[in-house]
């Protein structure tokens, strides 16, 4: 008798210990941490936010494109509402749907998206709503643009591929002005021979970042000196 219940003894324990185990396991796994920030160097990561986006006017109009960047586009009047994900070629061309291959080095989003827009608009949309954004920037060089005149380091720059490079920036890392620079006269020419003069002056200490101007290939910044030293 004795040795009867010593068994129920040990046969309720191992039931008691097996119910326990199977609640521990049948717990949820604790949940997986989200990721705090989208890295935005990695393609498709600028996905998410151009499905949240249908304005145009909200788009990227500083930094321009260049070959082999990488970028997520999508027509907001498309139903499947989904965004591809685009190259810009060896050529500065992007292949887009239905558009074929479209100019695109040297332009900023909004500047292509509403070029595509247009492409669209002659035979396939009535109305179409163009949203691009940068995914990755290419990492081969952008060119060079040359800095001449009353600055403390003359000389060719590099465009970085990773910034919106304007002429303000220039001046700054050729050292800055010289003692009798004007600030207000920074002369700009494009290879084209387009040229235009940029106040610096009011960029710089004003704060005026709308009449900087963003630099392209081969322009060359002047900067020439004041005739009287106030």
């Amino acid at each position: 008798m004795k040795r009867l219940l010593a068994l129920c003894s040990l046969s309720a324990l191992a039931l008691l210990q097996g119910q326990t185990l199977f609640a521990q396991d049948s717990s949820p796994p604790p949940a997986i941490p989200r990721a705090s920030a989208v890295d935005s160097t990695v393609p498709g990561t600028s996905a998410s936010t151009v499905l949240r986006t249908n304005s145009m006017s909200v788009l990227d109009d500083k930094k321009r494109l260049g070959s082999d960047d990488f970028v997520s586009f999508r027509v907001v009047e498309d139903r499947d509402g989904e965004s591809q994900h685009l190259r810009v070629n060896d050529n500065g061309e992007l292949e887009v749907p239905y558009v074929g291959l479209v100019p695109a080095a040297g332009k900023t989003c909004r500047e292509l998206a509403y070029n595509i827009k247009s492409a669209l608009e002659k035979e396939y949309y009535y109305h179409a709503t163009v949203i691009l954004a940068v995914d990755k920037v290419s990492e081969k060089s952008r060119g060079k643009v040359y800095v001449y005149g009353a600055v403390k380091g003359q000389g060719p720059q590099e465009i970085p591929t990773d910034e919106t490079y304007t002429v303000s920036k220039a001046v700054i890392r050729a050292g800055g002005f010289g003692d009798f620079a004007d600030k207000r006269k920074v002369k700009v020419t494009r290879k084209n021979g387009q040229a235009f003069v940029v106040d610096l002056k009011k960029v710089i200490e004003q704060g005026r970042s709308e009449d900087d101007v963003v630099l392209q290939p081969d322009d060359q910044i002047y900067v020439a000196q004041r005739l009287v030293n106030f």
